[in-house]
């Protein structure tokens, strides 16, 4: 098995004599973008050092411009089904929770996404939970089905990506034939007398099933994956190293590792209590979980949902993390039942500011709000993805489509103060684009975007 528990055990021991001159020496390393070994990862988890930390910070916040620029990806989750045969202890939707289940109706769906649709939204993360009766793979795929189908005046929903429990090679195929974005599942934790743990009698208590679900997905035809795990299940050293283990597991064998890595931490939930769990992540170590991951897998995209608040969220931003979502609901019909005050969440979220919101704040401390879909319906995933990436060349079609997307979003959902912010911010940005090219034909898309014409891209 590619997680090997005395390997990380003994390398994380091993890195407690830490001395300036290793961190040093990795750090200098790490600016040219190379990612690092085991050893190194190990070593820098290590240091507490304040001086070190904040170089950390730097370099990893100078990575992530170089490769990333300023754009910050935008989506949403979508609950479909809150109905689960586990009892995972830190989950709101645990089998042992005595509350109302509820599974979506296709008609139910479209309206969600409707909703979702007139905040601005076309990226969507399907979640459901664990219950093949209830909610089979054939559900899941109707679900998508009609969340592609649905359209509301300029709304549309132009990628999904997936988070549903560990399946089958052939459930894969079929998610890949409709047209997913791409398959996410959380390991909750690497360590297994904790997995174990926490999903008692649980069909998700399989942690071998559960480890290797990426290797099926990788031969069901999907090629891109975003690997994570539950930060405070269990010493979050532990988990960052087997999180790289996994990583580099996947790329030797299929030749790609993970597109994206989320860093969700442990929130109170229904049925639960957090005196109960010793392993909880404070801020100070969950932005050097951020910053480490970023150095060790400079081309990763980094996930951060609502579970942070908004503070936490504009810090790890700048070193870190490429990807938010906005505005979410963690109930099943959420969105609808908002202002009801009816949601059963999964869990409990930080930041409840709405979609708009978050993107002018996003525009006031300098980034580009980007709700680009453009990479997957052109192929590029998988390797070509990563070698796009790390050639640098991505650059030259992420940057212009995520300032199309941003004046299509003006235009059809802004108010006045979020027009003027978003063409100062596209005015500013496309003095930067080197290729002549590249900023003719985007001047040419930002004019038929605003004479009518919608989902422009490279």
């Amino acid at each position: 098995m590619f997680i090997n528990h005395e390997y990380i055990q003994n390398l994380l021991v091993s890195a407690k004599n830490v001395t300036k001159e290793d961190i040093n020496k990795i750090l200098d390393k790490a600016e040219k973008q190379k990612g690092l070994t085991h050893r190194e990862i190990a070593l820098l988890l290590q240091t507490n050092d304040s001086d070190q930390l904040n170089r950390i910070f730097q370099i990893a916040g100078d990575i992530k411009k170089s490769i990333y620029g300023n754009r910050i990806v935008v989506f949403a989750p979508l609950y479909i089904s809150n109905y689960c045969v586990n009892n995972c202890k830190y989950c709101g939707y645990k089998r042992d929770n005595d509350f109302c289940r509820k599974k979506l109706s296709m008609e139910e769906i479209e309206e969600e996404v409707k909703i979702l649709e007139k905040l601005g939204h076309k990226r969507l993360a399907l979640e459901a939970g664990e219950d093949p009766i209830n909610c089979p793979i054939d559900y899941i795929l109707d679900s998508i089905d009609t969340i592609y189908n649905t359209k509301l005046d300029n709304g549309t929903i132009r990628r999904i990506n997936v988070n549903i429990a560990a399946t089958t090679v052939e459930n894969y195929k079929k998610l890949k034939e409709k047209g997913i974005g791409t398959y996410i599942l959380f390991q909750e934790t690497y360590h297994q007398p904790t997995y174990s743990d926490m999903h008692p009698k649980s069909l998700k208590g399989d942690y071998e099933y559960h480890l290797t679900a990426f290797d099926r997905a990788m031969k069901g035809s999907i090629d891109d994956v975003g690997g994570g795990v539950l930060f405070g299940l269990y010493d979050y050293k532990f988990e960052v190293l087997s999180l790289m283990l996994h990583n580099e597991h996947l790329e030797n064998k299929y030749g790609v590792g993970f597109h994206t890595i989320s860093v969700p931490r442990l929130k109170k939930a229904d049925g639960m209590s957090m005196e109960e769990f010793p392993y909880l992540v404070n801020d100070d170590e969950f932005k050097k979980i951020v910053a480490i991951i970023r150095l060790a897998v400079p081309f990763t995209g980094l996930i951060l949902s609502t579970r942070e608040s908004l503070e936490i969220r504009q810090e790890v931003i700048k070193y870190g993390v490429s990807q938010v979502s906005a505005g979410s609901c963690t109930g099943v019909g959420g969105y609808k039942e908002h202002d009801m005050e009816l949601e059963v969440d999964q869990f409990k979220l930080d930041d409840h500011r709405s979609p708009m919101e978050v993107l002018k704040s996003l525009m006031k401390h300098g980034y580009i709000p980007s709700y680009c879909t453009a990479c997957y319906r052109n192929g590029r995933t998988g390797d070509r993805f990563m070698k796009l990436a790390k050639s640098g060349e991505i650059q030259h079609v992420c940057q212009p489509n995520a300032m199309m997307t941003l004046m299509e979003y003006a235009l059809d959902y802004g108010d006045k103060e979020f027009m003027a912010m978003a063409n100062k911010v596209i005015s500013q940005e496309l003095n930067n684009i080197q290729r002549e090219d590249i900023k003719t034909l985007l001047v040419n898309n930002l004019e038929k975007l605003k004479n009518g014409e919608r989902d422009l891209f490279l």
